[in-house]
């Protein structure tokens, strides 16, 4: 029987190797590559196939939303799981909109990181035990608020969710431009764009959206109000 492939993106090493000594033990599954920022993995699920990608949501270059939404585009049999520390209810429904499998908070024990990898595959979905009994009992209110912050985000395209991530990180325009391959006068009206869908008209108001949305991750945590 054909172990279960495993693609590990995670920007920190020291977390990688963590997974990638938790799986090696485990006879059905296999880890075939590891990627330390989204758009590494994005290349890397292209030319591996892995069957299950574990994403960090929150890496440089490109966000673990944007590369899912990526790889599953290019490969549609490929199943991510999302992996954050933090289970903010934005977050999680960001993570299905764009079309994960699941969702598990990093201090997950090992024992549920290879259950989740065996169910995705399967075809399943799985999310952290605690993320889905606060999801079951989410009042009105939280549910409306995370729900706003997904349509929106799912209106992004995705140089656009490239553009916010940057500007989030404190990059300048011509940074961005430099970064991304594209010109100052494109950058400019990328976040013209931003601003006019998000309808948020400064840089400090798109950074705390980014946070908020899980974009970008922070020590603060803000909420979208």
């Amino acid at each position: 029987m054909k172990p279960i492939t495993v693609l590990l993106a995670e920007d920190h090493q020291i977390v990688r190797e963590g997974f990638r000594r938790m799986l090696e033990l485990e006879t059905d599954l296999q880890v075939v590559g590891e990627a330390q920022d989204g758009r590494q993995a994005v290349t890397l699920a292209k030319k591996l196939c892995p069957a299950v990608v574990l994403m960090d949501i929150a890496m440089p270059l490109l966000n673990g939303l944007e590369a899912t939404r990526q790889v599953i585009k290019a490969c549609p049999g490929v199943k991510v799981l999302i992996l954050s520390a933090h289970s903010d209810d934005a977050y999680v429904t960001n993570a299905a909109d764009f079309g994960a499998s699941g969702f598990l908070l990093k201090q997950t024990s090992a024992h549920e990181v290879c259950r989740a990898i065996r169910e995705v595959q399967k075809g399943g979905t799985f999310f952290t035990a605690s993320v889905s009994r606060r999801q079951g009992r989410l009042n009105p209110k939280a549910s409306a608020r995370a729900g706003t912050v997904n349509k929106k985000v799912a209106k992004l395209t995705s140089r656009e969710m490239e553009v916010l991530q940057l500007i989030a990180e404190g990059k300048a325009n011509k940074e961005t431009a430099s970064e991304l391959g594209i010109g100052i006068k494109t950058v400019e009206k990328h976040r013209e764009h931003l601003m006019s869908k998000l309808d948020i008209h400064d840089t400090a108001g798109l950074t705390r959206y980014a946070i908020g949305a899980g974009i970008i991750e922070s020590s603060v945590q803000l909420t979208i109000v």
